[in-house]
């Protein structure tokens, strides 16, 4: 695993870490990379059943992408580079686990565009959040056009794209960019208990929940509960759902895979 992104177990959950606190954990193509090497391993390992990213340092999750690295590239390297960007935050998107973002400081453009790819965001009272852009004459690049006015609404989106403004915690939680906030030093024990709590539960049936819900969010309400049946049914036949429903019958707590 890289240097760039810290990889840690702690029993059933997994800490990964953008490493780059000198750079505000900037993201480069190598950062990608990375990322996207953790989330193959995690993909595959069955002992993990939640997730937490967060950055380095104190002052931020990820500060955007690295505006060194972007100088000069050509129309054709951009695009290459939006592109690596949005496979990488699809794969964390659509991770067969939770993945909760612990944003610890400051998560603008594509820091906040990496947040927003995770399934849940819990801030610090200090963090504030951005697409400022406009204010280099870009737009953003990974998924942040997209995701964004999914989850706050065009109106509240493009406000946000186009002043460049950073949103406070406070602010950022009542417009749903945000899960909670919750005092800094509190924040990673915050989280930890919450992947705690992810953790006890059936990964199978989270895993099959997360799929319906980001497949159902892209189609017609019909569509959507016709695909929900279908994962309904697929989870019947897993072993979790016959421990899970003999722990019930039985009045015991279940004890899954």
């Amino acid at each position: 695993m890289s240097e760039l992104v810290l990889y840690e177990k702690k029993e059933s959950i997994a800490l990964l870490t953008v490493n780059r606190p000198k750079a505000l954990n900037a993201i480069n193509r190598d950062v990608l990379l990375a990322l996207e090497e953790a989330m193959a391993e995690l993909r595959q390992d069955a002992d993990i059943k939640a997730v937490i990213l967060t950055g380095a340092g104190e002052k931020a999750f990820v500060a955007g992408a690295d505006i060194a690295f972007m100088q000069g590239l050509s129309p054709a390297d951009g695009e290459a580079f939006s592109r690596l960007g949005h496979r990488v935050l699809d794969a964390i998107e659509n991770l067969n686990k939770i993945v909760i973002a612990a944003v610890n400081g400051f998560a603008l453009g594509g820091g906040l565009e990496l947040a927003l790819a995770c399934d849940i965001r819990v801030g610090a009272e200090k963090a504030q959040m951005g697409i400022p852009e406009v204010a280099l004459g870009l737009i953003p690049g990974f998924g942040g056009t997209q995701r964004l006015p999914r989850l706050v609404g065009p109106g509240m989106a493009k406000e946000m794209l186009a002043t460049g403004k950073r949103i406070k915690a406070q602010e950022a939680l009542s417009c749903g960019l945000l899960n909670h906030v919750v005092p800094q030093e509190q924040l990673m024990q915050f989280c930890m208990d919450m992947a705690g709590q992810i953790a006890a539960n059936s990964a199978t049936a989270i895993a099959y929940g997360k799929c319906s819900m980001n497949a159902g969010m892209e189609m017609d309400l019909a569509r959507a509960l016709a695909f929900e049946a279908g994962q309904f049914g697929l989870t019947l036949s897993t072993p979790d759902a016959a421990e899970g429903v003999s722990a019930f019958l039985e009045k015991r707590p279940p004890k899954f895979q």
